[in-house]
């Protein structure tokens, strides 16, 4: 047996009161008068003895009663095999409020599970203790070491958040709140259920902090996450069938039966049927959504699922132009047979510039540039188109027959693309089309059914360097390229080896090749953008500029909320970063002017917690090896006296205390019973 405080131990020295009085208490005789004195002396003898004896039980009752007195301030305790720390402690409780804690334990949820560990692992430490209460928010009030009261205020406020940390970043915040205390007795407690996802600790032993973890597993691990949505084209399109893809998962070990989708947009709930979904498994399914009227469209996907539920919606938007805006740069006139192809399609508008005429600030506002039969391609030009294709533009070249190959060997090698090398004049006929590739992906049914492909009587040979990355679309029969795309940053470069001019490509008047394949170019963009975001990711979100001055400055509005975002504007393009700013689910809005909203973002909580995989107790402690001690319990366990045997050992003042008031009870029922 050990004491917790053994100068207590020096206070048994007032054992010696009692002692002292018994030895010194005189009493004042009687006198009695006696008719006949012949049992007198045995009287007294009988009556002393008693007398003796009682008061020698009473002494002993009242040494033993300051003895347990003494004992219970010293806090005796029996060590159980960890080293026990005395002295005053600082303590760090963190309460994993994520959302997969919303999940039952039993019939409550995880979280209020953690908050009830939470609160008694702090009464099981002295007052004069300090604490850190942390949870995923990450809260500059929390990382401040408060007192006990303040800790259990601290813990009862907590609730579900869609913040998601690693446990190795929850680790190092515990390290910088303890180092920076002058406690020697550092501990710190991770509530958790330890989804494998987030569990990355390090196994690297710590000797100045004592970690433990604390594990909670909910009854059900079952879960319907809507995952993800995505457009199958790039460019939305009014007045037509829009397909969306639609990914649910089954987070469970059984068969999800009858899940219900739907969606909202435009004011209007649509039923989108029922999923069966296997066990562990996903869905992906295929919605058209019919878009009536230009601008920025609001919408979300949603599924019933109890009980995990921040993932059975998903917010996202999307922007309908009114018009595909492409620019046509020509050294002469314009060529007609391209104007005619998009002339019978309202929502395109064609802008035909001559080269010497251009306004390159203008370049961001288009969809498609077509450089159709110029001659030569200028530095300042080449550096310009070049700056567009990096931003995510899409460039079509057709060359001159009389081109300058050295202007066009700087301009495609700045890319880079296959060069320019010489003009054939010898005929050519297009033998394959590439319709795995998205231009012209799902435009044929059959492409063996008398599809006439392009023909030529003139065309340039071009290099065929692997590294240039191309990815043909048209190519000749004999196996080399007419036309070829290369990625470049965030956009594309389309090369045709052909001029335009009918004297040497009939491509223009093969309309059921030219069409589409003009059409899907300018509907394609080299970067998606993304029609849902994710809170707690951080992402840098990217939106046109149409502001000038260096003071204006963009804002979001959410439901419930407005903030300045971090900016920052490149030329046309304005950078933003969120920067954990967004809290909750929903749309929202950039703006300069309240009246004008330039783009819509849509923000979901992260599906990260979707994943409700749980490390077992065993598997914990093969992970964490020793670095940290895996606290096993179950729900019944009482952590106040679970943590205090652990730390302190068994405690034995309670019984110190018990024991005497028993004895002065005992003293107490002598005193009044036992006659003499």
């Amino acid at each position: 047996m050990q004491f917790l405080y053994p100068t207590f131990l020096f206070a048994l020295a007032t054992i010696l009161i009692p002692i002292i009085i018994h030895l010194f208490h005189f009493r004042r005789f009687k006198k009695v008068y006696f008719t006949n004195v012949k049992f007198l002396k045995e009287v007294k003898e009988e009556t002393s003895n008693r007398n003796r004896l009682k008061h020698l039980l009473v002494l002993l009752m009242r040494i033993l009663t300051i003895a347990g007195l003494v004992f219970a301030f010293a806090q005796p305790f029996i060590p159980q095999g960890d080293e026990v720390k005395t002295g005053e402690k600082a303590v760090s409780i963190f309460v994993d409020n994520s959302y997969s804690m919303s999940s039952l334990n039993a019939e409550v949820p995880l979280l209020e599970k953690a908050k009830q560990r939470a609160k008694e692992i702090v009464e099981a430490y002295n007052v004069e203790d300090r604490f850190q209460v942390l949870t995923m928010d990450f809260e500059g009030r929390h990382q401040r070491m408060v007192g006990k009261e303040d800790a259990i205020s601290l813990i009862e406020e907590i609730g579900i958040t869609p913040a998601v940390r690693e446990l190795d970043k929850v680790v190092s915040r515990v390290k910088q709140a303890l180092n920076n205390t002058s406690v020697e007795n550092k501990t710190s407690y991770i509530i958790s259920d330890f989804q494998k996802n987030i569990t990355n600790l390090q196994t690297e032993q710590d000797t100045i902090i004592d970690f433990n973890l604390v594990p909670l597993q909910s009854v059900r691990k079952q879960n319907i996450s809507l995952d993800s949505a995505w457009f199958q084209a790039p460019v939305q399109m009014l007045n037509r069938n829009n397909p969306l893809v639609v990914k649910v998962r089954n987070i469970s070990d059984e068969k999800a039966e009858n899940v219900r989708l739907t969606l909202e947009h435009s004011g209007q709930t649509k039923p989108l049927g029922t999923l069966n979904i296997p066990a562990q498994s996903y869905s992906i399914d295929t919605v058209n959504i019919t878009v009536l009227k230009a601008g920025w469209h609001e919408a979300v996907l949603t599924v019933t699922d109890y009980p995990v539920q921040f993932d059975d919606k998903l917010y996202f938007t999307f922007n309908v132009p009114e018009q595909i805006k492409i620019l046509v740069i020509n050294d002469g006139s314009s060529n007609r047979y391209l104007d005619a192809a998009f002339k019978g399609i309202n929502f395109f508008k064609v802008d035909n510039v001559r080269s010497n005429n251009l306004d390159y600030s203008q370049f961001p506002n288009y969809n498609l540039i077509v450089s159709s039969g110029l001659k030569a391609v200028s530095s300042g030009l080449a550096f310009e188109l070049k700056n567009y294709v990096d931003n995510g533009g899409n460039l079509l070249v057709f060359p001159s027959p009389n081109s300058d190959i050295n202007s066009y060997k700087g301009f495609l090698g700045g890319f880079p693309a296959n060069e320019l090398v010489s003009f054939d004049k010898n005929a050519g006929s297009v033998g394959r089309i590439n319709t795995e590739e998205f231009i012209f992906k799902d435009v044929y049914e059959n492409t063996r059914s008398n599809l006439k492909l392009p023909t030529t009587k003139g065309h340039y040979k071009l290099t065929d360097f692997g590294s240039r990355g191309e990815e043909r679309l048209l190519t000749f029969r004999d196996g080399t390229t007419y036309l070829g795309k290369y990625k470049k940053e965030q956009g594309h470069l389309y090369l045709c080896a052909a001029p335009l001019d009918t004297e040497y490509n009939d491509l223009v008047r093969n309309a059921e090749v030219f069409v589409p394949m003009i059409y899907k170019m300018a509907i394609s963009s080299g970067q998606d953008r993304k029609i849902a975001n994710y809170i707690g990711r951080d992402e840098v979100l990217e939106a046109a500029n149409p502001l000038t001055g260096a003071e204006s400055v963009y804002k979001m509005r959410g439901r419930t909320e407005e903030f300045i975002p971090e900016q920052k504007k490149i030329g046309s393009k304005v950078i933003i970063g969120i920067n954990n700013q967004i809290k909750e689910a929903g749309y929202y809005d950039l703006f300069h002017n309240e009246e004008e909203v330039l783009e819509k973002f849509a923000y979901n909580f992260d599906r990260k917690e979707s994943e409700l995989d749980y490390f077992s107790d065993a598997e914990l402690k093969n992970a964490v090896g020793g670095s940290f001690k895996v606290l096993e319990s179950n729900a019944e366990t009482d952590f106040t006296q679970y943590i205090g045997e652990r730390s302190k050992g068994i405690v034995l003042w309670k019984w110190c205390l018990i024991a005497a008031l028993v004895f002065l009870l005992l003293e107490t029922l002598i005193l009044r019973f036992w006659k003499t």
